[in-house]
């Protein structure tokens, strides 16, 4: 499915100059849990998807060799503090809370959390979830959300480490209701299993959404914040984002 890794990365090396590739290469933390079709693995066994891809071209923008490091999503924002490595590029929505923390590129795009549930269920919003289990991946925006927003409202928010626990939960009944990001969820109703299920409503803008998704740095990492927030323009403005996200999602979703 569209251009492998290794055909990337060998064509963002052809233009580095000499001190470029002398230097370190920058380690892109992606979540070591695929989650299709930002990040996933390919029948190689090659990471690739949206953000790889993506990030790939920002840093032959930069000028700059960058290798994808996977880690584990509860760990990823200790190992950017910790220096294990230079960056987050996983779908990370700039928020209040992580930028105490973390500093992010300028944002390259937004989409809400969708509500996913069994056709039958009459559901069409927030205020129809009274009495409802929902499901949700823990140390999100979307989990964030769920918390200051549904509590209240809600049978019961389960919190999971992985973004597909969430979705064999729905599938095998353990859970009525699912939010999670509404592109990722476009690309789980198109498995078989997932016949029957549909996106009911979209979450509302809220301020557990933030402004986008970022790529996350560490505090100290102004050079590097310059550089990425450079090379987001040109891959915005010459296509390259673009015509990525059309690829993956049939759609333009770059901010």
């Amino acid at each position: 499915m569209n251009r492998p890794l290794t055909t990337l990365t060998a064509v963002a090396a052809l233009g580095l100059s000499a001190t470029a590739q002398a230097a370190e290469p920058l380690k892109i933390g992606i979540s070591a849990e695929p989650y299709p079709p930002f990040t996933y693995t390919s029948s190689e066994g090659e990471w690739t998807g949206f953000e790889v891809e993506l990030g790939m071209a920002i840093c032959e923008a930069m000028e700059a060799r960058c290798e994808i490091t996977p880690t584990g999503w509860s760990g990823i924002i200790p190992s950017l503090k910790a220096g294990r490595i230079d960056m987050i590029m996983n779908s990370m929505s700039i928020t209040e809370a992580r930028q105490r923390v973390i500093d992010f590129s300028d944002p390259y795009y937004f989409t809400p959390g969708a509500f996913v549930a069994a056709d039958d269920l009459e559901l069409g919003g927030p205020e129809d979830l009274a009495g409802q289990v929902i499901g949700v991946q823990a140390a999100t925006t979307n989990a964030t959300y769920a918390r200051s927003a549904l509590r209240d409202t809600v049978g019961d928010i389960r919190l999971y480490d992985q973004a597909e626990q969430v979705n064999r939960d729905l599938l095998a009944g353990r859970l009525d209701v699912i939010l999670a990001d509404e592109i990722a969820m476009t690309e789980f109703l198109e498995r078989d299993e997932a016949e029957g299920y549909e996106i009911k409503a979209t979450a509302p803008r809220h301020a557990a959404y933030g402004e986008g998704v970022g790529i996350g740095i560490r505090q100290d990492a102004d050079a590097l914040q310059a550089d990425l927030n450079a090379a987001i323009t040109e891959v915005r403005e010459d296509g390259t984002c673009s015509v990525l996200s059309e690829e993956y999602f049939g759609t333009d979703i770059c901010t």
